[in-house]
């Protein structure tokens, strides 16, 4: 009620944003951001905030995706120059190419899902805006279709009909819906880190066991013995009982030094963590959580698969095995949403002359593409994923 009376006072923004969500951004930026119920808030945190393994593998995928440039061929010849090209590389004031294709892939690792809202002024498509995954509601339409998405911040909702907009090359949809595959839904993707949830929690509750741990004398658990007369009473084995589970156990009171009366004695079990298999279960969580991302353990520093010969061998896996495709399907994603817009047969591919960590493997195909000598100097050109000479 407060607030409703409240609301004609608030500040209102001091400009009008282009994107049709970013007026209910900038009115609520200030308050902190309510999290939908949904595995997203809990992967989010957990894993990507808290878990240096997620974070750190989420981040390698991401930022590699995002390094990688994209070439605009249009019916088999490279365009330097396109206003699509211009579109990508500065999508709003306030990203970048990279940063766009890093924040997809991540929402993509994290969520499961990637949002993209297209704005377009005159008929042009002048700028894209990431919609963050969990206030975006899929609408389904009679025929399973999608046909709206409900962008819903702090219980106002504002639904986006998916239709087809008006462009001077042709018509545009409003929304882009990357999904990552998932058996079990129609709309929504499954989120690696998902797969990996247990083994998340794993990692988490023994990182906080090691510190409660270290925090109360680095004492390991024991045995209460008593030493006195007969035996407990009820009552007194009731409340000795409630006392120990209220103030000794659990991972924040691990190793909490006992206050013993009347005949009790504290025996020590002398189990190490070595003795738990601690450590190894804490190196299995953590090689789950980078194979569930798609990234080699050694990357992290992990102990990593024997058939990884080296160093360099498991960067070029990276990239071959959970790069590449990521950064392809986003390329092919953009192509199929952007391309109406323009009026042609576009499509967006990697450049992988420009990746560093691919440099060996593509001077390798040269030098045998170059001593092929069945081959013509087009035939050549081609092989190595160039056009015709000209």
């Amino acid at each position: 009620m407060f607030r409703t009376l409240l609301a004609p006072f608030r500040p209102r923004p001091p400009q009008v944003k282009a994107s049709r969500t970013a007026a209910l951004v900038a009115l609520f930026g200030h308050g902190q951001a309510r999290w939908s119920p949904c595995d997203y808030a809990g992967l989010a945190r957990e894993g990507y905030a808290r878990n240096a393994i997620a974070h750190r593998a989420v981040r390698l995928v991401a930022e590699a995706a995002g390094s990688v440039p994209f070439v605009l061929m249009e019916e088999g010849r490279e365009l330097d120059r396109h206003p699509l090209l211009a579109l990508l590389a500065n999508p709003n004031p306030r990203l970048r190419g990279p940063d766009l294709v890093e924040a997809v892939c991540g929402h993509l690792l994290v969520a499961g899902n990637a949002y993209l809202e297209l704005v377009c002024v005159d008929g042009a498509p002048r700028e894209i805006h990431i919609l963050r995954p969990d206030r975006v509601k899929v609408v389904p339409g009679p025929d399973g279709w999608p046909e709206a998405f409900d962008y819903v911040l702090d219980g106002r909702t504002l639904r986006i009909a998916q239709e087809g907009m008006e462009t001077q090359g042709g018509t545009a949809l409003p929304i882009l819906h990357i999904a990552a595959f998932n058996p079990l839904d129609d709309h929504y993707g499954f989120p690696p880190l998902e797969a990996a949830a247990r083994a998340l929690d794993l990692h988490n509750a023994s990182a906080a066991w090691n510190k409660a741990l270290i925090d109360n004398a680095a004492r390991p658990s024991g045995a209460l013995v008593y030493g006195g007369a007969g035996t407990l009473s009820e009552d007194q084995f009731q409340r000795l009982k409630e006392e120990l589970e209220a103030s000794f156990q659990g991972a924040a009171n691990a190793g909490r030094p006992l206050l013993l009366e009347g005949g009790l004695d504290w025996k020590p079990l002398g189990l190490s963590p070595k003795d738990m298999d601690f450590e190894a279960a804490r190196a299995n969580a953590a090689r789950e959580i980078a194979l569930a991302v798609g990234v080699p353990p050694m990357l992290l520093g992990l102990p990593g698969d024997n058939t990884f010969a080296n160093y360099a061998e498991a960067n070029r896996a990276l990239w071959r095995l959970t790069v590449l495709p990521m950064v392809r399907r986003i390329g092919a994603a953009l192509s199929a949403w952007l391309a109406p817009a323009y009026g042609g047969d576009l499509t967006l591919v990697p450049d992988l002359d420009q990746v560093e960590a691919l440099s060996a493997e593509r001077a390798d195909l040269w030098a045998r593409v170059g001593a092929a000598a069945f081959l013509t100097e087009d035939e050549k050109r081609a092989a190595v994923g160039y056009g015709p000479h000209p």
